[in-house]
């Protein structure tokens, strides 16, 4: 039965919001010892972007510190205080773009996340993986709270101090683990990769990630959600609030698809009685207005090409060869993660599969050749590891897939 966790060891420290109290932190984190453990509320469904809006570290030597990152928006100063020591998050992906925001940049990382799914953990929550390998309860009962509310009531404040109370004993306990299992080098190598990712690019035509849009069946329609999706896009912005409170994917969708041309035609479509929805319903009218106005030429294309494979389900009638180099590179992929308890995608992303199995390296002849021998799966090991680099691929995970890879797809 695990214990629960119910306060911080020395209480819950009022929150940082000026620039004295910020420095005073500085001061206190820059003297502490070891790791420092940090974590970041946002308040994603609530407000517009992925901001933070509490930061909470703690250091050995130095307690805990909650930081309001909207009163104390530059941390480059701690920054430069912790400059080469580890700072370990749970889960870094989800946290790492909203510290960059106010000047928080880890230059050596420990991620408790990645390191219990290499180690097989079923569940490598936070909550989940505390309790597994500390034998703590953590309550997470605000996981999804508005972290934007100011101010912050006192029972969310404990909630975000335990949160990074365990943090560093659980990275002791699984940096431990790992180097006893052999894991230790792939787990390293992989958070360097973390912190070697530059920042995602926008992504291209975010609005064709509308929920719902495969019901879209034409291009007019899909213009009505492209018109509707920016103008939702620009008052959630103004207003600072999660898109999904200003008009939901629902509604997009449906508006497209019955494209009403009057105010009491937009207003009798049943995703359109929520108040958020009909505040704005001139503006979601004049959306629609445009997009039926656009020239052809002017529509989105229904598809657009993508740069990667084709389905896998098309695959046995396109290319039976890539299929067959597919299904043995899944193959290889599932034995491997069930002998070493890593998920498979952690192995090897699907993706770097599934594109190294459609357009494998040329084998290790040149020339005519080397179609042949791609076509017949005659690919060298060589060949084969350059070609996982390039699609990302880290060393530990070449050294493991490659091998097998190369004998199995000899053999078709």
């Amino acid at each position: 039965m695990a214990e629960p966790l119910l306060e911080p060891r020395e209480g819950v420290p009022p929150v940082v919001a000026s620039a004295a109290e910020l420095e005073r932190v500085v001061r206190a984190f820059a003297q502490g010892t070891g790791p420092v453990a940090v974590d970041a509320e946002r308040a994603s469904g609530y407000r517009y972007g992925q901001r933070a809006y509490l930061i909470q570290l703690r250091r050995a030597g130095a307690g805990t510190a909650l930081i309001d990152p909207i009163e104390c928006p530059d941390l480059t100063g701690l920054n430069a205080a912790l400059d080469g020591v580890e700072m370990v998050l749970h889960a870094a992906n989800q946290d790492l773009p909203c510290l960059a925001e106010v000047g928080l940049v880890p230059t050596s990382l420990f991620d408790t996340e990645l390191a219990g799914r290499l180690l097989g953990y079923p569940r490598v929550g936070l909550g989940s993986i505390v309790e597994t390998v500390l034998g703590y309860a953590l309550e997470k009962g605000h996981s999804a709270a508005d972290w934007s509310t100011r101010p912050l009531p006192e029972d969310w404040l404990k909630y975000a101090a335990l949160d990074v109370e365990l943090l560093v004993e659980l990275r002791d306990a699984l940096h431990a683990e790992l180097e006893r299992t052999g894991k230790l080098e792939w787990a390293l190598e992989e958070f360097a990769a973390i912190l070697a990712t530059p920042p995602k690019a926008p992504r291209a035509d975010p609005w064709r990630r509308t929920s719902g849009i495969h019901r879209v069946r034409n291009r007019r329609a899909l213009a009505i959600v492209r018109e509707l999706w920016e103008t939702r896009d620009r008052i959630a912005q103004e207003r600072d609030l999660s898109p999904g409170r200003v008009l939901q994917d629902s509604a997009i969708v449906e508006l497209a698809m019955n494209a009403p041309k009057t105010p009491a035609e937009l207003l009798a479509l049943p995703t359109m009685r929520g108040r958020g929805a009909r505040r704005h319903q001139s503006a979601w009218l004049r959306a629609v207005t445009r997009a039926r106005g656009l020239p052809e030429r002017g529509l989105p294309e229904a598809n657009i090409p993508g740069d990667g494979p084709p389905p896998a389900h098309r695959w046995a009638e396109r290319d039976p060869a890539a299929a067959a180099r597919l299904t043995a590179a899944r193959a290889v992929v599932t034995t491997l993660s069930e002998q070493l308890k890593v998920p498979a995608e952690n192995l090897m992303q699907p993706d770097a599969v599934r594109r190294l199995s459609w357009s494998p390296p040329s084998g290790p002849a040149s020339g005519s050749g080397a179609a042949s021998g791609a076509a017949s799966g005659a690919v060298s090991a060589e060949a084969l590891a350059d070609a996982l680099r390039g699609l990302g691929a880290r060393e530990w995970q070449i050294g493991l897939v490659v091998p097998p890879l190369a004998r199995a797809w000899s053999e078709l």
